[in-house]
């Protein structure tokens, strides 16, 4: 008896301090308080409930403080559209690739082949998981890595080390040779299948027996599914094709045969791997170390996301000298910010919502990164930028992948915007200082796959 009057008054209590955490009739009476019912208020209130926020946030003296002049600029010629798929860290990647290729050969509007790639690293990223699985099978079902593993299982999304892995292993194909199709376009569909699928197969994977040689041989059947899955979505990758280049005048220069890996070796011929540096702008972590992110990567053989991370200016002095000798870069960013669709506008300054919601918004980026509020969301081109008398920047251009939005296809965003939301930048070694390049030689500490900046591109 003295038991559960024990058990009751412990229960009595928590509900208690339950209570006093609560929302009570005098707490509520206070919360009301926040709302006065004023006339200026009743206004606000008749606006913004039938009105887009982002409208009636609009500053209008804003408005005229970003132009379209850019003082150095890089050319490019096309722009491209990753339409209703989270590919923008592919479509970035061959725009930097295709840029050169252009310029190198006089050619016109020339692209790649993103569904081929596509193919390959929907694969390579089914193969990461099914293998993740494996080496965790040893791990219980509730362990966080093992949980994070089902949890991103795969995604269309991704960042610059799928472009280098991917590419280097299976090469490269014009745009015509393997085209687009309506699940590359548009691949929730086709993603959640093989989500659901994939999911199914690491049940499976982790129910078997510790037995390497069955597991492998399993393994290798639920890949054979998948093989097929893609090919029935996007196309058979082509292993042989034949190519005709044409100048920027429209005139044919040669016809040959290619495989993809010869095509890549014939008008790439770049080591992805060993010619890029990449960079993060996180001031939550230390400047001027490198860190790595584990199963950050496309294959289960690539690389993981290996980054430098250093404070904004330095990272501007690199794109400034890429931008000079006209290359382009790929550039990551939390994209929805303060953005203006139609124009095609980044300016932290462009929307008012402390003065429309009578309060300040308050956090800097440091602080946006702790709270889940701000990340990588988004990969593009950059490729121009406006310098004043001084040489400092005063705006920014991407070339972006979703077709002629914004201005012409491109977005400016202000040097203030630049600063608070871009996260990544990948530059060629010989724009980098060979103080920066000596920071590679450290030995990089190793983050979690759940750490905030592995977030994919889309």
């Amino acid at each position: 008896m003295k038991k559960v009057f024990t058990t009751l008054m412990a229960l009595a209590v928590g509900i208690s301090a339950m209570a006093q955490g609560g929302i009570s009739d005098e707490a509520l009476k206070k919360i009301k308080e926040g709302y006065k019912g004023t006339p200026e208020e009743i206004a606000l209130r008749n606006a913004i409930s039938r009105n887009d926020i982002n409208k009636l946030a609009v500053n209008l003296d804003s408005q005229a403080n970003v132009d379209t002049y850019f003082s150095h600029k890089v050319p490019s010629k096309g722009i491209t559209d990753q339409e209703s798929s989270g590919r923008c860290w592919l479509f970035t990647g061959m725009n930097v690739l295709r840029a050169e290729m252009i310029k190198k050969y006089n050619l016109g509007p020339f692209q790649f082949s993103q569904n081929y790639s596509f193919f390959w690293d929907q694969l390579e990223k089914s193969n990461l998981f099914l293998q993740g699985i494996i080496d965790t099978k040893q791990l219980p079902a509730d362990d966080r890595k093992v949980d994070w593993l089902f949890k991103h299982a795969l995604g269309d999304g991704g960042q610059f080390t799928g472009v280098s892995d991917i590419i280097t292993k299976y090469g490269l194909v014009p745009a015509e040779v393997m085209p687009e199709t309506y699940s590359s376009n548009n691949t929730s569909r086709m993603s959640n299948l093989l989500n659901l699928k994939l999911k199914e197969f690491g049940l499976e994977l982790r129910e078997m027996k510790n037995d390497a040689k069955k597991l492998e041989a399993r393994k290798l059947e639920m890949l054979g599914f998948i093989y097929r899955f893609l090919v029935l979505n996007l196309g058979e990758p082509p292993t042989e094709f034949e190519w005709t280049m044409y100048d920027a005048a429209g005139k044919p220069v040669s016809t040959k045969k290619y495989t993809p890996k010869s095509f890549y070796d014939e008008y790439v011929g770049k080591d992805l791997k060993g010619s890029y540096v990449l960079f993060m702008n996180d001031p939550t972590r230390d400047f001027y170390k490198v860190y790595e992110i584990e199963y950050d990567r496309h294959q289960y053989d690539g690389e993981n996301w290996v980054y430098v991370n250093l404070p904004i200016e330095e990272i501007k002095k690199m794109a400034i000298a890429s931008i000079k000798d006209s290359t382009m870069m790929y550039f990551s960013c939390d994209v929805g910010k303060f953005y203006n669709r139609e124009k095609g506008i980044l300016d932290v300054n462009y929307y008012d919502y402390g003065s429309l919601m009578g309060t300040e918004f308050g956090m800097d980026k440091r602080e946006r990164i702790l709270t889940g509020s701000s990340g990588s969301s988004h990969a593009m081109t950059l490729m121009a930028v406006d310098l004043d008398e001084n040489g400092n920047p005063k705006k920014w251009m991407v070339e972006n992948s979703w077709g002629m939005t914004g201005f012409k296809g491109h977005l400016i965003m202000t040097d203030e915007w630049f600063n608070e939301y871009m996260f990544r930048l990948v530059v060629d070694k010989k724009y980098v200082p060979q103080n920066i390049l000596d920071l590679m030689e450290q030995k990089p500490t190793m983050l979690p796959p759940w750490d905030p900046m592995f977030a994919p591109e889309e």
